[in-house]
C-alpha cells in the first residue's frame, strides 16, 4: 500500500470521527461578508473578535504573496482542550486546518498562553489554506507548507509542545538533522522529532528568505502553481537546486552553531555546574580536613602519662 492510499485512508477515517464529533456538539454561528465563525455559546466574545481581526490578517498575507485570498474559510472555536482533542484526535497542536474544507479549528483554551495569540493563530492557520488553493494538490512539500506558514505568523508554529530552542543547534552539531525529502508528505511521529521538524521547516524558509528575500519564496510558488516540480521550482525560482540549497542550508547552520558559540550560549549553565562542582569540593575538603584533627585528638589522648 503505497503512502498515498495510506494517507487517503487515514484523511477518510478522520473525517468520519471528525463529523460524528462536530454533530454532538451545539454551536452558534456568525458571519461577516469575509469569514464565517462557528463557536461554543461561551465565547461568543471570541467570534466577534476573529470577525474584527480577520480582515487584517487576510490582507498581511495576500500582501505578502502578491495574491487575492479568494475563498470564505469557516472557522470554528473549541472551548476546552478535550473537546478539541476530541474532535481532531490525539494531537499536540492548538489549531488545525482543514484544507478539503476550508476550515480552521482553533483551541481557545490555549490562546493566551505564550506564543499563542489568536491573530497568529488564525495567521497561521489561515497560510495552511491559502497555499492549499494557491498551489496544486500535492505539489507542495509538507516541510515549506508548514516553514511559509510559521514564517507568514512570525515563526510562530501550532504545536502545544515544550519548545526546545536547542533542538535545531543540537542536531547540526551532531549531524541528525531531518533530511527535507523524509518531510515531503508527513512529519515524524515521536515528539522530539516532530519538533526538530517543525524547527527545520522554519529555519530552511527564513534562510531561503534570507538568501533570496521574500520575491524568492514567492517565485517558488509561483513555478509550484504553474505544475512544476518541487526541484524545478527552485531552480526557476532560486537559481540553485533544492539539493545544493540544503546543503548550503546545512553549512549556515554549522557555521551559525560551533561547539564554542553553543557553549557561549549556555554560559550561565556552564558557570551554575562549574560553582557547583567547586562547592562539592570545597565540603569534601572540610570533612576531611575535619576527620584529621579528630583523629589527631584521638591519638593525643590515647599516649599514656609516664
Amino acid at each position: 500500500m503505497t503512502k498515498k492510499i495510506r494517507a487517503f485512508i487515514a484523511c477518510l477515517l478522520f473525517l468520519l470521527l471528525f463529523i460524528n464529533s462536530l454533530y454532538a456538539m451545539e454551536m452558534d454561528s456568525t458571519r461577516s461578508e469575509e469569514v464565517i465563525v462557528r463557536f461554543e455559546k461561551p465565547l461568543v466574545r471570541v467570534a466577534r473578535e476573529v470577525i474584527r481581526l480577520y480582515p487584517s490578517v487576510r490582507g498581511e498575507i495576500e500582501e505578502t504573496f502578491k495574491s487575492p485570498l479568494a475563498f470564505i474559510p469557516t472557522v470554528m472555536l473549541i472551548r476546552d482542550r478535550n473537546t478539541f482533542q476530541n474532535i481532531i484526535g490525539n494531537s499536540p497542536v492548538v489549531a488545525i486546518a482543514m484544507s478539503g474544507e476550508d476550515l480552521i479549528i482553533i483551541d481557545n483554551s490555549r490562546m493566551k498562553s505564550y506564543p499563542f495569540t489568536l491573530k497568529v493563530t488564525l495567521k497561521h492557520e489561515l497560510c495552511h489554506l491559502y497555499l492549499h488553493h494557491y498551489i496544486k494538490e500535492g505539489s507542495l512539500p509538507r516541510w515549506l507548507n508548514e516553514g511559509i506558514s510559521q514564517w507568514v505568523s512570525d515563526g510562530i508554529a501550532e504545536l502545544a509542545i515544550g519548545k526546545n530552542t536547542n533542538i535545531l543547534k543540537q542536531a547540526a552539531l551532531s549531524d541528525t538533522l531531518i533530511r527535507l525529502d523524509d518531510m515531503t508528505e508527513t512529519f515524524p511521529g515521536d515528539e522530539r522529532s516532530l519538533l526538530l521538524a517543525y524547527e527545520e521547516s522554519k529555519s530552511m524558509v527564513e534562510y531561503i528568505v534570507g538568501e533570496f528575500g521574500p520575491q524568492g519564496i514567492v517565485q517558488v510558488l509561483n513555478v509550484l502553481r504553474q505544475g512544476s516540480d518541487i526541484d524545478s521550482a527552485f531552480r526557476y525560482g532560486t537559481g540553485v537546486s533544492l539539493y545544493e540549497l540544503e546543503k548550503r542550508w546545512h553549512g549556515h547552520l554549522k557555521r551559525q552553531t560551533t561547539w564554542v558559540i553553543y557553549m557561549s550560549d549556555h554560559l550561565y549553565q556552564l558557570l551554575f555546574v562549574f560553582a557547583a562542582l567547586l562547592l562539592t569540593y570545597a565540603f569534601i575538603r572540610v570533612m576531611m580536613k575535619k576527620r584529621e584533627y579528630k583523629d589527631d585528638g584521638d591519638h593525643a589522648t590515647d599516649i599514656p602519662e609516664e
